[in-house]
């Protein structure tokens, strides 16, 4: 039965519809208050095991002396996944509008976006489209980096600074530029720890 009411592209909308759409605003709310609370009261605190326990609250999957560096930027949290020994950086943006997988021992550098929901910039109303991200072990993320939407990058991979992600990088691969290309291959050891992050950052 329609509504009367209309969506913002001039669609009518049936009260199903205008209930649902209703239900999912006011989560909406919600999740921008969680985010907000997150970004500049617990992402300001200068100690990162106070910042780790907020966060794990909020429901981020947190590995064994995993680091989240001061004022992270987290979309959605409670799919978000950082394994054990793994540095993320100072102004990070990790986004958690679908499923974002970061593994163990990877470092992940200041000011890194790594997103994983984009607008389907072809579609009539604009929409959001989304896809998974996965970090593999042993990944190092170089800063200014920017990761898109449904990129897998492999075991042991560099990421140089600056560079835009925009495809499936190769297990030890370095790349770098825009769009990322490979530009030289990892031949190091893939045994070490990262350590422990100093407590006030």
């Amino acid at each position: 039965m329609n509504s009367g009411l209309k969506d913002r592209m001039g669609k009518s909308l049936t009260w199903t519809q205008v209930m649902k759409k209703g239900a999912f605003r006011i989560y909406s709310y919600w999740l921008e208050f969680e985010t907000a609370f997150l970004w500049y009261v617990i992402g300001s605190i200068p100690c990162h095991i106070v910042r780790r326990f907020f966060y794990r609250l909020a429901g981020v999957n947190i590995g064994k002396h995993a680091t989240i560096h001061m004022f992270a930027q987290m979309y959605d949290p409670a799919r978000i996944t950082i394994g054990d020994d793994t540095k993320v950086g100072t102004q990070a943006v990790l986004d958690g509008r679908d499923t974002l997988r970061i593994g163990n021992h990877v470092d992940i550098a200041s000011r890194v976006m790594i997103y994983n929901a984009q607008h389907a910039i072809n579609s009539e109303d604009f929409g959001m489209e989304t896809a998974p991200v996965v970090i593999e072990d042993y990944v190092f993320i170089g800063p200014g980096a920017i990761i898109l939407p449904g990129v897998k990058i492999g075991k042991g991979a560099v990421i140089a600074a600056g560079a835009v992600v925009t495809k499936d990088v190769a297990p030890m691969s370095i790349v770098g530029g825009v769009p990322a290309k490979p530009i030289a291959q990892r031949t190091s050891s893939l045994k070490y720890t990262l350590g422990r992050a100093r407590l006030f950052q």
